[in-house]
């Protein structure tokens, strides 16, 4: 199989995304503070953790949200540092291959007039460092609305992630900035339990879209991906999905979805993730929100299908694999 086209949304640039305190990235400075390392332009770099967030939960429990603080630094304390911080995770996943670069501040405050602004900030000055649109990410509107307005329409249209029966309201305000929208398969009240729930609440939301002025190639349709942790046939369901969905809306539309959803709880997430990517190509999707650095369309058809981590995995995702016995053990044993 050959992948023509991934488009791939960045998911890096969010205020959920944490760090282990102490791991390879986030450690002590010679002051006794801490810092995240990072590279940028090849040069190695430090963002300073601010003391408030080592006085979080999170941090208690050796976790940082590296770029909440990246934000926070930009806006309240070393400007420069945050600044390049979030302007470097935007340029490595362009160069990566992304179409979209998902943003995303919820988890930054509980503030909402704060989170407006850290969503304008933020989209600023993504966009003074890449060329591609971005996609705004948020479950409050006035925050959808506040990154829609700052996004610039001459690098093409923004997207906005996500619309729902749920979160129907999202759907105006997408057709009042011209984007274009990820389309989620939940539910009115609750998650679909299998391909006929996710058709029949698609079946909903797809007349509303339509009647907003939404045409099928400014839809990407999210199935939703469930972890195969909790339920070995998660795999299965969402791929069977995603063919049915293709069959039943067509080659106008896109087919996305958060893909690395699938491997939650397992060990080499990182292999999971891109099998799993591989196949729901294979069943029609055309994209995913997703790691650019880590899935792209050259990662995607440069793997090789005939070796043991490529088989181990795909029979884990199939539900061929009880309970990930085989899959867990190479793993253990370091043979994948």
């Amino acid at each position: 199989m050959k992948i023509d086209k991934f488009i791939a949304i960045g998911e890096n640039i969010h205020c959920t995304r944490i760090l282990k305190v102490g791991g390879k990235s986030v450690l002590p400075t010679r002051d006794g503070k801490y810092a995240i390392m990072y590279k940028a332009a090849g040069k190695p770099k430090q963002l300073p953790v601010p003391p408030v967030f080592m006085e979080t939960a999170a941090w208690k429990d050796e976790k940082v949200k590296h770029c909440a603080v990246a934000i926070w630094q930009g806006n309240y304390g070393d400007k420069a540092a945050g600044t390049d911080y979030i302007q470097s995770l935007a340029r490595d996943q362009e160069a990566a291959g992304a179409s979209y670069l998902d943003i995303n501040v919820d988890e930054f405050s509980t503030d909402p007039d704060e989170k407006i602004r850290m969503m304008k900030w933020t989209v600023d000055i993504v966009q003074k460092a890449v060329k591609i649109p971005v996609s705004i990410d948020s479950s409050n509107t006035d925050i959808l609305r506040a990154g829609l307005q700052a996004s610039d329409k001459a690098r093409g249209r923004p997207m906005v992630n996500s619309v729902s029966l749920e979160r129907a309201s999202a759907i105006a305000v997408a057709a009042e900035y011209k984007a274009v929208v990820i389309a989620s398969a939940a539910g009115e009240k609750g998650l679909p339990a299998n391909t006929d729930e996710r058709l029949a609440n698609l079946d909903q939301l797809m007349p509303k879209l339509q009647k907003a002025g939404l045409d099928e190639p400014s839809i990407h349709v999210d199935p939703l991906v469930f972890p195969i942790s909790t339920d070995p046939n998660n795999g299965n369901g969402f791929l069977s999905a995603v063919s049915a969905v293709r069959r039943k809306y067509g080659k106008k539309i896109h087919i996305v979805a958060g893909l690395s959803n699938v491997s939650f709880g397992m060990p080499n997430r990182k292999l999971i993730n891109q099998v799993f990517s591989w196949l729901a190509c294979e069943a029609g999707a055309d994209g995913g929100i997703v790691d650019p650095l880590q899935i792209n369309a050259g990662i995607l058809n440069g793997m090789d299908i005939n070796s043991e981590g490529f088989k181990l995995a795909k029979a884990l995702l199939l539900g061929e694999d009880e309970f990930g016995g085989n899959y867990i053990a190479a793993s253990r044993e370091g043979k994948i």
